[in-house]
């Protein structure tokens, strides 16, 4: 039975993604399919979801500006989200009721606003996993969408601490003094080195987290997320959450299977999540106008409403509880977990080409957007540069200064976090904060003094879209671009990049020619 399991996971998470579709998409659908055949897994799956979802939050938290959270464009977003979903949500029950729609004649006004409410959340899970894959945890949107599902997920815990019996206790207020042990972590993480201690060290704190909170009695994931996020912005802690990303995924499979799990559905139960499925592009629309009305770029606006046009495990939780409590009939904790399964393959299948799909609707989108913009959604322009680094990691500050001090020539960095980006300016370095996946950005730049662009991003599909955006703004110069691996090599060559560096595979020939000046010309001969 449990080669079974892996089995049929795997057959399904491969198939999906040969269709290029998220691979969790097919974990759903083995999570259903096992259901339906009436096997049972022989280990409880919830455990295994639990830690996922606490090294989810955790790895959030070491990603996440805590500054960003009273950002108007954010908490404003999440909260006027709730409350029209309610309200809309709430109303449409009523209409249903009165024209006999199955399960609906059973609700209450109460009822139909914990649906609401439920349905107002947006996948932590889904959307981090959509933005981590495209390499967009930091970009703009993805921020701005981390941010609200954060914002969610504290109104979450608010809700499940009312709506049950367990109070916070007055050592709660205890958490508050977490941020004071910030000198004694970063330590940590720095003596725990970079195998598997340092692995273990990030078990160690998510879990301590979690154990805190729930001690106290608040909401266990959110201590995660805050142990994470004091250690967010050291430089520890980028590594610590490369390192925790494998963990991560494969305990989340345990997720998406244990949704599978939560009921039988019958036809009936069926067409309900489906009708209910029909809302997502009503959510997705509400996060575009709000953001665009909030002073926010049509594209971040409209990439940051599909990461969040789905609906959230955090909703189940709440639905699950309403229906312990008498809140709700237990029928509509399945139609909810059928509209949370739909809700991820319908949103999947546009996130995987949604910058496309932006750059078809991209005329349309432009006219919602403000006149005046935020500071952060401003075009910065580089200035005297014939040469632009795209990407500020180690490998592109490397690449900028062998350029500017060895070669003496005038280059430019481009760097999608402000942090970053702020960094290097007190480095003396000439670096902007721009999307280099942004097409606006590309058309209001003068492209004719660049003559080399070097991408230097980790994310191979980033670099793609980046370098068909320079060609669409009508880019005639020369690119280079690094790659991990000898299929993203090709893939880049194909794609028209001049130079491809495999550091991985030509990492010795570097290390070679670093090291040639150590032999005197008597050794060379020799």
């Amino acid at each position: 039975m449990d080669y079974l399991w892996v089995f049929v996971t795997f057959v399904s998470g491969f198939l999906f993604k040969q269709i290029n579709l998220p691979p969790l998409v097919g974990f759903l659908a083995a999570g259903f399919g096992l259901h339906a055949f009436g096997m049972t897994p022989n280990i409880p799956l919830e455990p295994l979801a639990d830690i996922g979802i606490i090294l989810l939050l955790f790895t959030i938290g070491l990603k996440l500006d805590i500054r960003s959270l009273f950002k108007f464009e954010i908490w404003s977003s999440a909260t006027a989200n709730a409350l029209v979903t309610v309200v809309f949500v709430s109303f449409l029950a009523f209409l249903f009721t009165s024209i006999g729609v199955a399960y609906f004649a059973e609700l209450s006004w109460m009822s139909a606003a914990v649906i609401g409410f439920a349905l107002s959340f947006s996948s932590t899970v889904f959307a981090v996993k959509m933005l981590e894959d495209r390499g967009e945890m930091r970009a703009r949107h993805g921020q701005i969408a981390i941010g609200i599902l954060v914002i969610q997920d504290i109104m979450a815990v608010i809700f499940l601490s009312l709506a049950t019996d367990k109070t916070a206790s007055w050592w709660a207020l205890s958490v508050l003094a977490l941020p004071l042990i910030k000198p004694l972590l970063t330590r940590l993480l720095t003596r725990s080195g970079h195998g598997e201690v340092l692995v273990l060290t990030g078990f160690f704190l998510a879990f301590s987290g979690s154990q805190l909170f729930d001690m106290v009695g608040l909401e266990k994931h959110l201590g995660a997320l805050a142990v994470g996020m004091i250690l967010s912005g050291e430089k520890k802690a980028v590594e610590l959450s490369k390192s925790l990303m494998s963990f991560k995924d494969i305990f989340l499979i345990g997720f998406f299977l244990s949704i599978g799990f939560t009921a039988l559905p019958t036809l009936n139960m069926l067409g309900i999540a489906l009708l209910i499925t029909l809302l997502l592009p009503l959510k997705g629309l509400f996060y575009f106008l709000w953001l665009t009305r909030s002073r926010v770029k049509s594209r971040t606006s409209f990439l940051t409403a599909v990461n969040l046009s789905n609906f959230s495990e955090f909703g189940l939780i709440v639905c699950a509880i309403s229906v312990s409590y008498g809140l709700l009939p237990k029928e509509w904790l399945v139609i909810l977990a059928l509209s949370v399964a739909f809700s991820f393959v319908l949103t999947s299948s546009i996130n995987i080409n949604v910058h496309n799909v932006y750059m078809k609707w991209r005329t349309s989108l432009k006219k919602f957007e403000s006149e005046k913009r935020l500071a952060e959604d401003r075009f910065a322009r580089p200035k005297n540069a014939s040469i632009l680094v795209i990407g500020m990691g180690r490998v592109g500050a490397g690449v900028f200064d062998t350029m500017r001090d060895e070669l003496k020539k005038e280059v430019c960095g481009v760097d999608v976090v402000k942090r970053k980006v702020l960094e290097h300016k007190k480095a003396k370095r000439n670096v902007i904060m721009a999307d280099a996946e942004d097409p606006d950005f590309w058309s209001h730049i003068d492209l004719e003094p660049i003559h080399l662009i070097l991408f230097s991003i980790p994310n191979h599909h980033d670099i793609l879209e980046a370098n068909k955006q320079i060609r669409l703004a009508g880019y005639r110069g020369k690119t280079a671009a690094i790659a991990k691996y000898d299929d993203q090599e090709s893939e880049l060559l194909e794609a028209g990049i001049d130079v491809v560096f495999n550091y991985y595979a030509k990492v010795g020939t570097g290390f070679a020619e670093q090291t040639l000046h150590l032999f005197d010309e008597q050794h060379l001969e020799i």
